[in-house]
């Protein structure tokens, strides 16, 4: 049996982290991708565990030798993409593969996947809202906190693009309802 994709997308401070996370822990058969960035590790995170971090360098040779099935340069030398052998390696296992990509990614891994993949957005409830939340995550400096709101303007748009818009108002509630989709898309 193969498996099936389900990609999450949305601006960073989101929530979607912490709903994948949840529904990990929901035994559906859940494994995630995990993404190549160029950006530097933040806080506890580990190579290989939250990210594979590669030099930009690293990065870009990755790109010319067509190891990604995505990737995106999201901010000046700041990459992030699905290395292929990731995606396979999962799939190979007869497990289903979670994403967590930009925007651009998602949509991406739609198109190349078709049917066995569902796009799920992560909508938050308003750019201030979202702005307290990168505030209160307290790991970035303003002006990266800057970028990321600007982004996220943009971002919001490509919402319609994606199967299923989740708004993360009320966490449980999210949770609630991205765990309810993600279980009516493995049953079929």
């Amino acid at each position: 049996m193969t498996g099936k994709l389900i990609i999450f997308s949305a601006p960073s401070g989101s929530g979607k982290s912490t709903i994948i996370n949840y529904l990990l822990q929901q035994n559906l058969n859940l494994h995630f991708s995990i993404s190549a960035t160029s950006r530097l590790p933040r806080g506890e995170e580990k190579d290989g565990v939250e990210y594979y971090f590669l030099t930009p360098d690293e990065f870009r040779a990755r790109i010319k030798g067509g190891d990604f099935l995505e990737y995106e340069e999201v901010y000046t030398d700041k990459f992030y993409g699905t290395l292929k052998s990731e995606v396979e390696r999962i799939l190979s296992e007869g497990n289903n593969v979670v994403f967590d990509v930009d925007v651009v990614g998602g949509c991406n891994i739609k198109k190349y996947y078709g049917d066995r993949a569902l796009s799920v957005f992560i909508q938050p409830p308003s750019i201030a809202a979202l702005r307290e939340r990168l505030v209160n995550r307290g790991t970035d400096k303003p002006e990266i906190i800057n970028d990321r709101v600007q982004k996220a303007e943009y971002e919001l748009s490509f919402a319609p693009q994606f199967d299923v818009v989740v708004v993360n108002d009320v966490l449980e509630t999210a949770q609630s309802e991205a765990l309810a989709v993600i279980k009516a898309f493995l049953e079929k």
